[in-house]
């Protein structure tokens, strides 16, 4: 198992916990108002607000948020969001992305530079972690949804590259230009999914002593927990941990 499923395993199951749920609440109803403001109100016309919406439906958000999330797009004309990548170094090493969605960069700059710091890591210059990933496109479905040996067909048949079963959904990898083309394809049989998003996927793992992992994951987490930041992704690797 790589280390991008597995933080992805991480994530998901962490996500679930009420502890987090305002959190992630809060992202999600961001993400959605970008994309309603970005482009047409109407999902089925608008690829990004349509994903948006199914990641919120996944994390159980209420239907009356992401409606008013939608509405919000329209009454805050005078807010606007963008999108950032920063890039650099955790503790022993690991490469690191960061996406953002921010209306003050001066501000997520500092917060995501003190977090490296205070990690003993560093922040780069963007392309220095970024080399050590591809970006791909990414659906993920509960595997409640559908069997594994379903899925596979129906992936290939749909024209995604790769097909990897988790222990709790199927992660599904094509190209980034083909991500709404292999969706649209995957939604004649598949109603709900856990997201669709560009990914970065890392090429060569890094390996991380088991007595450093909580701390590898307590600096990842202190990334996502801030407001702006909307993804992580890294190149650790938990596989003997």
């Amino acid at each position: 198992m790589s280390g991008h499923s597995k933080w992805a395993s991480i994530k998901h199951s962490k996500g679930k916990a009420d502890k987090r749920r305002s959190k992630i609440f809060s992202k999600l109803s961001k993400e959605i108002s970008v994309a309603a403001k970005l482009g047409d109100k109407d999902p089925d016309m608008n690829p990004r607000l349509r994903s948006a919406i199914q990641a919120a439906r996944s994390a159980n958000m209420p239907k009356d948020n992401i409606e008013r999330a939608i509405d919000k797009s329209s009454a805050n004309n005078e807010t606007n969001f963008e999108n950032l990548r920063y890039e650099g170094f955790g503790p022993d090493k690991i490469a690191v992305i960061v996406e953002a969605l921010t209306d003050n960069k001066n501000r997520t700059a500092s917060n995501v530079r003190t977090i490296f710091q205070k990690s003993g890591g560093n922040l780069g210059t963007q392309g220095s972690a970024s080399h050590n990933f591809n970006q791909l496109g990414i659906i993920k479905i509960d595997k409640k949804e559908i069997s594994d040996e379903k899925i596979f067909d129906l992936a290939i048949e749909a024209g995604a590259d790769e097909c990897i079963s988790n222990d709790d959904f199927h992660e599904i990898q094509c190209g980034m230009s083909e991500i709404y083309n292999v969706k649209k394809k995957l939604e004649k049989i598949i109603v709900n999914f856990i997201s669709t998003e560009i990914e970065w996927v890392p090429i060569n793992n890094v390996e991380v002593g088991k007595d450093k992992v909580d701390g590898a994951i307590g600096f990842l987490e202190t990334l996502e927990d801030d407001d702006d930041v909307q993804n992580v992704y890294s190149n650790i690797n938990f596989r003997n941990n």
